[in-house]
């Protein structure tokens, strides 16, 4: 499992949101001068947080972006696999059944389930206030 830019800088980009929220919406641009991410990048991970209702979003004067809920409400887990869209060690195990003709005689298949479980269980016990507050 490696964790692209996409998935690391949605992390940030909610962190540095849910900091500059108090003074209002959150403009990107704002964002990323402050994160040193590319203007359009950012677009294009706002919009996949905003689809999966993350962040909420106005254009216009006044517009940008705001976390849609409390950062103790959100699990690294979920922020990630909306991103990434799975944290699955190997390919046989992205979908919700496992398809390979190998499945049950493949003496390797125990090893990748337990790594699955023990990835997702750990991110989802990570909350977004966690990163914020410096807990993990």
């Amino acid at each position: 499992m490696l964790i692209s830019t996409k998935g690391r800088y949605a992390l940030r980009v909610m962190i540095d949101i849910w900091q500059h929220q108090e003074e209002g919406r959150v403009p990107l641009r704002e964002v990323s001068e402050r994160q040193g991410i590319s203007p359009k990048y950012l677009e294009s991970i706002v919009a996949v947080l905003q689809k999966g209702q993350m962040v909420s979003g106005s254009r216009g004067k006044g517009g940008g972006y705001i976390l849609a809920k409390k950062p103790a409400d959100y699990k690294i887990g979920d922020i990630l696999r909306l991103t990434e869209n799975s944290l699955a060690p190997v390919q046989c195990l992205v979908t919700e059944e496992n398809l390979c003709p190998r499945r049950d005689t493949c003496s390797t298949l125990p090893l990748w389930e337990k790594l699955d479980t023990l990835v997702n269980d750990y991110l989802d016990s990570v909350t977004l206030e966690d990163l914020i507050e410096g807990r993990c």
